[in-house]
C-alpha cells in the first residue's frame, strides 16, 4: 500500500454509499491510521445519485477536499454508469469495483475508455443470501477492502465484527448476517 489511498464512492441515497465510507474510516482509524471519510452533499433525497470518499494513510493526511483523482472506485449501483462518469481522475494504476451481475467485459464498453483493472461483484446477491434484503453497502465495503489491500482481511473481518458487536448489540441475527454477508463478498468479488 502506497502511503495514501483515496477511495471514492458512487451511489444512490438510501444504498449506504456514505454509511461503507464512514465504516471504512472507523476501521482503519481502529488499526491506527490516519482516516478521512465524508460525503459530497448535493440534492440528498432517496435514490439520488451521491458521492462520498476516503482517504486512508500511515501519515498525517492534509488534504481537506473532495477527491479528484482517487486511487479507487467504488460503483453501489451500476445504473450510474449511464449517468455519472464515474471513471473521471480514476488513476490506470487503480481499479474500480463495480455491483453488477454482470461480467467485467459486459461493463467495460460503458467505463468511458478506462484502461485500469475493473472488479464485479454482485452485491444484490450476496445480500440477499447473507441478510435477506438488499443492502449493497456491506458487500461492496468488503469488495473494495479486497481490491484496495489498506488492511489485511483478517484485521478488517475482525474490526468488523467489533463494529458490528457495537452496532447492533441487541440484534445478533444482524451481526451474524453482516459478518456473513463480508465474508462472502470477499470470496465472490471478480
Amino acid at each position: 500500500m502506497s502511503n495514501l489511498t483515496e477511495i471514492r464512492w458512487h451511489g444512490r441515497g438510501g444504498q449506504g454509499a456514505k454509511t461503507a465510507s464512514l465504516l471504512l474510516a472507523d476501521v482503519a482509524f481502529n488499526t491506527g491510521k490516519f482516516v478521512q471519510g465524508f460525503p459530497e452533499y448535493g440534492p440528498e433525497r432517496m435514490g439520488a445519485p451521491i458521492t462520498a470518499y476516503n482517504r486512508i494513510s500511515d501519515t498525517q493526511i492534509r488534504v481537506h477536499s473532495n477527491i479528484y483523482n482517487p486511487d479507487f472506485v467504488v460503483v453501489v449501483d451500476e445504473t450510474l454508469l449511464e449517468s455519472v462518469d464515474v471513471t473521471k481522475g480514476l488513476k490506470e494504476d487503480g481499479a474500480i469495483v463495480v455491483n453488477t451481475a454482470k461480467s467485467k467485459e459486459e461493463i467495460i464498453p460503458q467505463l468511458k475508455g478506462y484502461k485500469g483493472n475493473v472488479y464485479t461483484i454482485d452485491a444484490r446477491k450476496v445480500s440477499i443470501a447473507a441478510l435477506g434484503k438488499y443492502f449493497p453497502n456491506t458487500p461492496m465495503l468488503a469488495a473494495i477492502v479486497k481490491v484496495s489491500n489498506v488492511m489485511p482481511i483478517d484485521t478488517f473481518l475482525a474490526e468488523m465484527k467489533e463494529s458490528f458487536s457495537h452496532k447492533f448489540k441487541s440484534k445478533p441475527e444482524v451481526i451474524e448476517g453482516n459478518l456473513k454477508a463480508l465474508e462472502m463478498a470477499l470470496e465472490e468479488v471478480k
